[in-house]
C-alpha cells in the first residue's frame, strides 16, 4: 500500500501539480485558468494515443456482435462451446475483449490525482512544501480568468457546469451512435445494454453538472476542455469507420 501512494504521489500527483505551476508562472497574465486549459491539453494530447486505441477497440467490439449473436445462438445449449467460438472469432479478426478497458485503466489515476492536484495542491499553506527546486512559488494563485472573468464567480462556476454537461452529452450520444452502428444486423440491443447507454447519455450529463458545481471551476475546466478534446477524437474515429469495408465472414 505505500508503495502505490508513493508511486501516486512521486509520479503522478507532484509532477502535475509543479506542471500546472510551471504554466501558471509562464502563461501571459499569470493566468490559472489558462494554465488549467493547457495542462489539460497536454495530459491529452499524451494519452491520446491509448484513447484512439480503445475507441477503435470498442468499435471492433460493437462490429462483431452481430456474429457473436449468431454464436450464442447457434451453440445456446453449450457454454463452454460458446465461449471458446466466441473466442476463435475474437483471434480470427485479431480483437483483444479487454484492450478497450486497458485506456481507461491508465488514465484513472491521472484524473485522480488532477482532481486532487486542483481541489488541495494549490492552496498557499500546502503549495511551497510540493513545488520543485526550479518552480518558483507564485504566492497567491490569480483567480481571473482571460483577464475578465472570476473562477470562483458563482455565475462562472454554473455557466462551466452547464456546459460541460452539454459536452458530456454529445460525447455519449456520439458514442452511443458508434456502438449501434456496429449493431445494424442484430436483432436488438440486450436490457442491460440499453440501460448502460441511457445513463451514459442522460444521467452522466446531469452527474457532471453536479460534480463542476459542486468542486469548482478548476475541475470545470478541466471537464469541459477534455470532454471536448474526447469528442474529437471520437470524430476521428467516426470519419474513419464510414471509409471503413466491413468485416469478411
Amino acid at each position: 500500500m505505500n508503495f502505490i501512494i508513493q508511486f501516486f504521489y512521486y509520479i503522478l500527483y507532484q509532477p502535475l501539480l509543479n506542471g500546472l505551476v510551471w504554466l501558471y508562472n509562464y502563461l501571459p497574465g499569470h493566468d490559472f485558468g489558462l494554465a488549467i486549459i493547457v495542462l489539460t491539453l497536454l495530459v491529452k494530447v499524451i494519452l491520446h494515443p491509448l484513447s484512439i486505441k480503445g475507441l477503435k477497440s470498442q468499435q471492433e467490439l460493437a462490429e462483431l456482435q452481430p456474429k457473436i449473436k449468431e454464436l450464442q445462438k447457434k451453440h445456446s445449449g453449450d457454454l463452454q462451446q460458446q465461449n471458446k467460438a466466441v473466442m476463435e472469432l475474437y483471434k480470427k479478426h485479431k480483437v483483444n475483449p479487454f484492450s478497450g478497458c486497458l485506456p481507461l485503466l491508465i488514465q484513472l489515476p491521472i484524473l485522480i490525482a488532477l482532481y486532487q492536484v486542483f481541489l488541495e495542491g494549490i492552496k498557499p499553506d500546502v503549495l511551497p512544501t510540493l513545488l520543485y527546486p526550479f518552480v518558483a512559488d507564485p504566492g497567491q494563485i490569480n483567480n481571473v480568468f482571460l483577464g475578465f472573468l472570476n473562477l470562483h464567480s458563482t455565475g462562472f462556476i454554473v455557466g462551466l457546469a452547464v456546459l460541460s454537461g452539454i459536452a458530456q452529452f454529445v460525447q455519449g450520444k456520439m458514442a452511443a451512435k458508434t456502438s449501434a452502428a456496429g449493431n445494424t444486423s442484430a436483432a436488438g440491443m440486450a436490457n442491460f445494454g440499453k440501460m448502460m447507454q441511457t445513463q451514459t447519455v442522460y444521467f452522466f450529463p446531469l452527474l457532471t453538472i453536479f460534480i463542476v458545481w459542486k468542486f469548482g471551476s478548476a475541475i470545470g475546466l478541466y471537464w469541459l476542455v477534455s470532454t471536448l478534446f474526447s469528442i474529437g477524437e471520437q470524430c476521428i474515429i467516426n470519419k474513419k469507420l464510414k471509409a471503413k469495408l466491413p468485416l469478411k465472414n
